[in-house]
């Protein structure tokens, strides 16, 4: 599988299994940070965690407290695609991280980024 990014009308393909996503939360300015699979049924989080918390950004039941990130599994399934658009209220949008590298994707205010699989 691949992960396909979809932005200001091009496409760009990641030859990856798996990515990391990460922002800052817009009013605590906390960061987070999202593990996924690129799967056939759809992008599959593994892992989420978060650094502190705060204003509408509170640990989920379970959460585990682990080298200052709380750490937890999110409870949702496969996700055909994820529609990113920055708020523009940190000045920066999301970091995308795969085995290969990091980028940044979104900066500019409501700016929509789409990511989903894409075929071989």
């Amino acid at each position: 599988m691949s992960l396909c990014i979809l932005a200001a009308g091009k496409t760009v393909t990641l030859a990856v299994a798996a990515f990391t996503l990460c922002w800052t939360h817009s009013v605590e300015r906390t960061r987070w940070r999202e593990d996924w699979k690129v799967l056939p049924a759809g992008l599959q989080v593994v892992e989420a965690r978060v650094k502190g918390s705060g204003a509408g950004m509170d640990p989920p039941e379970g959460s585990v407290l682990r080298n200052g990130w709380w750490v937890y599994v999110p409870r949702i399934g496969p996700q055909p695609r994820l529609v990113l658009a920055a708020s523009g209220a940190t000045r920066e949008g999301w970091t995308l991280c795969t085995d290969k590298g990091c980028r940044e994707l979104g900066s500019a205010a409501a700016e929509a980024i789409v990511l989903e699989p894409c075929g071989p």
